[in-house]
């Protein structure tokens, strides 16, 4: 009755509040400053500058496997220590999650030196800065995908909604970016691409600043998981820093070594340098999914479907881009409103069926324009389309919002929000890309085909169906077992009520007709065995499973009113009884009061049943800060220390149930000192606030 009452209380108290407006703010302008960071970082000012998560590991400045090569020089070392910089910087910010906000200052400040070098492209550092310099804008993409990820993850609990909407903003923010800078890097002249960059840090640096005050000790919901105890879960930390050392592995894989493990011959590869490639794209999408599999089952399915909507969005967006590359309000108004869309779909409570409805009509505008142009869909570039353009890159958009923010509430419960949608997904998709470039090999595709992705779109859309599905299965399947172990307890703590009753009545006449029928002979006699008898098996009875009345009655005992203590303890005074209380009321709810009541009663009645003829017996009640403590004192012939235990297992349930037990399920806790010849002394502690069953 007591644990069902308890067991209510936490689920209620548990329960998602409402966040106040005011506190909302700080979170909204940090995750804003996080996509602005990330804006910034997918517009490089030239070209073959990407940032890590979307570059390729072959498009590389250096030469794959110049570092294995004998006499290899001090350059080349040096260089593959900078190309290690990610790594770090990643399991850094993957160990630093409940400081994001400083994760996304620091993004932020690190994209700084390279607008001041936009400004000024004759620019030159040190020898030693220079080498860092290079490197900040790849730090500065890490910080900030994993810092925005992180403020999604700290949201779930709060608002999953919300929490998604991020997720899909952060994701939408990248194609921003990309859209703003679609251009060839000597078109980039009119865009002025380092006003721009400099506006956007300028106003995420100061949207950052209530975040940081507010979250100066650090936010231990961005940690995970929201379901468990806070903590550091190395195994994702470690997942996702291997993940960054992919490309930086691959990077190290020569023509030779891949021929060995190919089982061919060097100059057949180098023959067939694009086989190089996808064969390279085909390893790292092995390696990450295996990463993702030691990151969890829900890892695993979270990745797999972020990166097949990512995969699937780059070509179309590719030819979007390609024919509205001269509209620039048109391009950027498209990518907004398609960003826009997946953020809305993210935030409402069908997200799952309607992200993947929007990948499945996706896929069926992509069969349309490849009939339409003649199976030809460079004609949309080449005749600068703009309306099969602009649709094209707003469902992109919308699609690969939705299908994100669907994933981001089975993954936040997890606490692997920006494990899997940082570093994992993105390794992942960049080697998916290059790994459908296989099909290029037999003809299958070109620059601008679209329907590799379609397929990938439909894909994406079962996936999202699959991981919703299976979320919800979970959700109702932990329910069940929630309902069940409420039942349980309540049907225990009803056994229990029901077993102290009939210990207190029932159990004591029987044990009379049975002690006093002995000793009469006769048909007495055989009433007492009789009485023996039913004793034995109502001993039995208590000791089986519960009915299942517990419930009922745990939600009677929800509405009980505050009770004094002092009144029905001062009424047990007696010729061999006296009682002790305090001046002021003390006060207890009524069914625990009446609880606490009938196990002084049971141990009074020990006191005259066991103690002896003359035996008298003292009640002290104290009033404690945060507590009520009572002691029942006699000094009867007392008894071993082992005599309550041998007792119970004899099926004696005085002790047990009618004081421990009924002390226990109000929370508290029941002291029993005796010794022969010294009397005996039981304390009860009652705790203010009951805490159930211990």
């Amino acid at each position: 009755m007591i644990p069902a009452m308890s067991v209510m209380a936490a689920r209620f108290t548990s329960a998602r509040t409402k966040v106040p407006a005011l506190r909302w703010l700080p979170l909204a302008l940090a995750a804003a400053a996080g996509c602005l960071f990330l804006a910034v970082a997918a517009s490089p000012p030239e070209e073959f500058q990407t940032p890590a998560f979307l570059d390729t590991p072959f498009a590389q400045s250096i030469t794959p496997g110049a570092f294995i090569k004998p006499g290899a020089t001090f350059q080349g070392w040096r260089d593959l220590l900078l190309m290690l910089v990610p790594v770090a910087v990643t399991a850094i910010g993957l160990y630093l999650l409940r400081w994001w906000p400083y994760l996304l200052a620091a993004a932020g400040l690190m994209a700084v030196p390279g607008v001041i070098t936009e400004w000024d492209f004759n620019i030159r550092y040190p020898l030693a800065l220079g080498y860092v310099v290079t490197q900040l804008p790849t730090a500065a993409y890490i910080l900030a995908i994993v810092g925005v990820l992180a403020c999604a993850q700290g949201l779930y609990r709060a608002s999953p909604a919300w929490s998604a909407v991020v997720v899909a903003l952060a994701l939408g923010a990248r194609l921003m970016g990309s859209a703003m800078m679609a251009g060839f890097s000597w078109e980039l002249g009119s865009h002025h691409p380092a006003a721009w960059h400099t506006a956007l840090l300028a106003a995420g640096l100061a949207a950052l600043v209530p975040a940081a005050r507010r979250y100066r000790n650090g936010d231990p919901d961005a940690v995970g998981p929201v379901g468990g105890r806070p903590g550091r879960p190395t195994r994702l930390i470690v997942a996702g820093a291997l993940a960054v050392l992919v490309p930086v592995l691959l990077t190290l894989l020569t023509v030779q070594g891949m021929a060995s493990l190919l089982g061919t011959t060097w100059y057949t590869l180098y023959r067939h340098q694009d086989a190089y490639g996808d064969a390279i794209g085909v390893i790292a999408v092995v390696a990450v999914t295996v990463l993702a599999l030691i990151a969890g089952r829900w890892a695993l399915a979270g990745t797999l479907t972020a990166a097949v909507a990512q995969i699937a969005a780059v070509l179309p967006a590719s030819v979007a881009f390609g024919a509205l590359v001269a509209d620039d309000p048109l391009r950027w108004l498209a990518a907004l409103s398609g960003v826009a869309l997946g953020a809305l779909v993210a935030g409402v409570r069908w997200r799952v069926p309607i992200a993947a409805a929007l990948a499945v009509v996706t896929a069926l505008i992509l069969f349309i324009a490849y009939d339409a142009t003649t199976e030809d869909p460079e004609k949309l570039v080449a005749q600068h389309v703009a309306i099969p353009s602009v649709l094209i890159l707003i469902l992109c958009g919308a699609v690969l919002g939705a299908v994100t923010g669907a994933t981001a509430p089975a993954l936040a419960e997890k606490g692997a929000l920006p494990v899997v949608l940082g570093p994992l997904v993105g390794v992942l998709a960049v080697g998916g890309l290059q790994a459908v470039q296989v099909t290029q090999e037999f003809g299958a595709v070109s620059q601008y085909d679209v329907i590799p992705a379609a397929f990938l779109f439909l894909v994406a859309g079962l996936a999202v169906s699959g991981l919703g599905l299976a979320r919800t299965l979970t959700a109702r399947n932990a329910e069940r077992k929630h309902a069940e172990q409420i039942r349980r307890e309540s049907a225990a703590a009803e056994r229990d009520r029901l077993g102290r009753s009939i210990h207190d009545g029932v159990l004591q006449v029987l044990a009379l007709v049975q002690r006093e029928g002995q000793d009469l002979g006769g048909h007495a006699g055989e009433l007492a065995a009789l009485a023996g008898q039913q004793e034995v098996a109502l001993r039995s009875l208590l000791a089986s499973e519960a009915s299942n009345a517990g419930q009922a009655s745990a939600a009677a005992a929800g509405k009980s009113t505050a009770a004094d203590l002092r009144g029905p303890l001062q009424a047990l005074t007696g010729p061999a009884v006296e009682v002790a209380t305090p001046a002021q009321p003390v006060e207890l709810p009524s069914v625990i009061a009446s609880e606490v009541v009938a196990a002084v009663k049971a141990a009074l009645d020990n006191v005259r049943r066991h103690a002896g003829a003359d035996a008298r017996a003292w009640i002290l009640l104290e009033e404690e800060r945060d507590g009520v403590r009572i002691t029942v004192r006699d000094d009867g012939t007392g008894f071993q220390p082992e005599r309550p235990a041998e007792a119970a297992a004899a099926g004696r349930l005085g002790i047990a149930q009618s004081m421990r037990g009924r002390i226990a399920d109000c929370g508290g806790t029941t002291t029993i000192d005796s010794r022969p010849g010294q009397g005996t002394e039981v304390e009860f502690w009652i705790p203010r606030m009951p805490q159930g069953r211990r």
